[in-house]
């Protein structure tokens, strides 16, 4: 009955999965061409799901939040039933840019509860860990580009006001340029970052189990990735500009320093 639960849970995050690649396309795109697809398979998910925690009540004759594992997974269950609800009474299909991705990021780490087999070949071991590394440095230097644009946004902004000529200012590229690019390399650092935590969860469970998740600088990591998150949201949906956009993306920028800090040990696998 465990087992089976774990099984009806990991399917239903492999449909979730069609929710969180809506979302980096819209980000990426600024378009949702899979909205449709997204929400059907969402729906079929929410159901997968709901017999996953029933099937684990069942077996353990209560509500199953026992762990971080069956509370990641009841919580994300309860964040899915809240968009379907929200969506189906107001339409607000932007909110799916937010919550698919965190359905689906809370589902896997749910699905994550027992363990499975080692890896069965090395290369392929160290190729998805140099694959994982590589994600995050380009989601890191796409939100080092989103933190630059933002000040230098902030600075043209401020020039333009106070309409005062000075050469400096006046080599900076306008507003409208520097505001794509943000939109843009924010985007395409959330698409990395997202892709990154997916593939280092997935090595680390592969690597150690659930060992893995009680440490503080997966806890950083994540942090980061919700801010990141947020930050995309905020954006894309809450149309945030100017010095709060600017501020958060330095903020994100910081905490993305301070995880790769708290993860410089993986240069000793990166060299076995």
């Amino acid at each position: 009955m465990h087992e089976l639960s774990i099984f009806w849970l990991r399917a239903a995050a492999a449909l979730y999965s069609v929710g969180l690649l809506h979302a980096i396309l819209t980000v990426v795109r600024r378009s949702a061409p899979l909205f449709r697809g997204a929400i059907g398979a969402f729906r079929v998910g929410v159901i997968l799901h709901l017999v996953s925690i029933v099937e684990r009540g069942v077996s353990v004759g209560h509500l199953p939040v026992d762990n971080f594992y069956e509370s990641a997974s009841v919580c994300a269950f309860l964040i899915a039933l809240v968009f379907l609800f929200v969506h189906w009474r107001y339409q607000f299909a932007s909110l799916g840019v937010f919550l698919f991705p965190l359905v689906f990021v809370l589902t896997l780490l749910g699905g994550m509860e027992i363990p499975v087999a080692g890896w069965q070949n090395r290369s392929v071991r160290d190729a998805w860990l140099v694959v994982h590394v590589l994600l995050i440095l380009l989601g890191y230097a796409a939100l080092l580009l989103t933190a630059v644009a933002s000040v230098f946004y902030l600075v043209q902004e401020r020039h333009l006001k106070k309409k005062q000529p000075r050469a400096f200012f006046d080599r900076l590229p306008p507003l409208g340029t520097l505001d794509n690019l943000i939109t843009s390399s924010m985007g395409f650092a959330f698409a990395f970052i997202t892709l990154g935590v997916i593939t280092a969860s997935t090595w680390a469970f592969i690597e150690s189990g659930t060992r893995w998740i009680r440490q503080a600088k997966i806890g950083i990591a994540f942090l980061t990735w919700g801010v990141c998150l947020g930050m995309v949201f905020l954006r894309t949906s809450a149309g945030w500009r100017g010095r709060k956009a600017a501020l958060l993306s330095v903020f994100a920028l910081g905490l993305s320093a301070v995880t790769w800090a708290a993860h410089v040990g993986l240069r000793t696998l990166l060299t076995r």
